[in-house]
């Protein structure tokens, strides 16, 4: 198959899963082509069977004082669809690219060439963006005219259909993981030089927006580094990161808490970390709690969206409520009580992890698409609406 993939290029979850569906995807023979405003942050350059295709939003045209990036991303599709041959497009995103995706295919039909779109939604557009009422209408819209739509939960699913006025089905494919590079090789020299005294490592990795609570993390980091030699690693940036920073200050733990900023290769900082912290108010998934157990790391997380479906609770780490910071330091102590008890969690963690394997999940996204192109090979027409 000839497909093309349309994806916030950025460190976020839809960008992450979405680069590395592509890259599957090419390792099986299929033909991706990756249509954006920046190349992917996982996407190298160069991989067999990938392209990649920048979109221009003509942002220096004076007369725009915000460029038309939907205008644009809609005209660059028509372009790779019809110049290579693309069967179909698979947008990661309800806003906007399902709505660009569904005038892309208006205008290759009237040119004479159904190309249809799955749309994969994340999280935040239904969440967050979608509960703007402004938005409601045309993500509404855009998911029913979708030829395809798969989310990343069952909680996603849920959260979608009780939130908009969906008449077509919600296909659950999860968010998974590559094992070939999320494992926990042997880093003990990295690890000896964070942790050189044998303090135990704390991590979280995130875009450090309002929702994650990195603030949260910090707290809990005091209470467990009150109580026993420790260090947090602090992976990602955002606006909430200044503000961290100060609270670090304020709290005395500068000399134990690194910010890090983003990094590409966070498999080898999870490889040295005994506990992940995923205090969120919202997560449709948690694909940064998922990379962490694939290294061996339980998780301390919020109980909330798709989380628990992931980082089962007493099992591989476990889940609370949103901000209780006390009780989340207290089950950090639990994992780190004994040597016993972290090689327990961890075990738990990998086998838990080994469910949402890459290589379990791309044939479900294959056989999803052949699904979704053989219907529109028996009916090559938008999709009608029977709610």
């Amino acid at each position: 198959m000839k497909i093309g993939v349309v994806c916030y290029p950025t460190y976020g979850g839809s960008g992450v899963l979405a680069t590395e569906l592509g890259l599957g995807l090419a390792r099986r023979g299929h033909e991706i082509h990756f249509i954006t405003y920046r190349r992917p942050a996982r996407l190298g350059f160069f991989h067999e069977n990938v392209f990649y295709h920048e979109v221009d939003s003509g942002a220096d045209y004076p007369l725009f004082e915000f460029a038309p990036y939907e205008t644009a991303l809609a005209s660059k599709l028509v372009d790779v669809v019809e110049n290579y041959e693309l069967d179909l497009l698979h947008v990661h995103y309800a806003v906007p690219h399902a709505a660009v995706a569904y005038m892309a295919r208006k205008i290759l039909l009237s040119r004479g060439r159904y190309v249809p779109f799955i749309t994969t939604l994340h999280g935040t557009d239904i969440t967050l963006v979608g509960s703007n009422p402004a938005f409601a209408p045309t993500i509404t819209f855009a998911i029913n005219k979708s030829d395809g739509v798969t989310a990343v939960s069952e909680s996603l699913k849920k959260d979608t259909l009780s939130s908009f006025a969906i008449c077509r089905p919600i296909e659950v494919i999860y968010n998974f993981i590559d094992f070939e590079r999320f494992k926990r090789d042997n880093k003990e020299h990295f690890r000896r030089a964070i942790a050189p005294n044998g303090e135990h490592i704390l991590i979280h990795v995130s875009n450090f927006r309002p929702v994650k609570r990195v603030d949260d993390v910090i707290y809990i980091f005091k209470i467990i580094h009150d109580q026993t030699p420790s260090k947090l690693l602090l992976i990602g940036d955002g606006p909430e990161r200044s503000k961290c920073e100060d609270l670090s200050r304020r709290l005395g733990l500068t000399k134990d808490i690194r910010f890090l900023g983003k990094q590409d290769a966070v498999e080898e900082l999870l490889a040295v970390a005994d506990v992940f912290l995923l205090p969120s108010a919202s997560e449709s998934f948690g694909l940064a709690a998922l990379e962490a157990m694939a290294c061996e790391v339980p998780v301390i997380s919020s109980n909330v969206g798709g989380i628990p479906e992931v980082n089962i609770d007493g099992q591989t780490g476990f889940t609370s409520g949103v901000g209780m910071v006390d009780k989340m330091a207290e089950d950090v102590l639990k994992i780190l009580d004994s040597e016993e008890s972290l090689r327990g969690f961890r075990e738990r963690a990998l086998a838990q992890a080994a469910r949402f394997d890459i290589e379990e999940m791309i044939p479900k996204y294959e056989a999803y698409y052949e699904e979704v192109l053989e219907r529109s090979r028996v009916q090559p027409e938008e999709p009608v609406l029977d709610c």
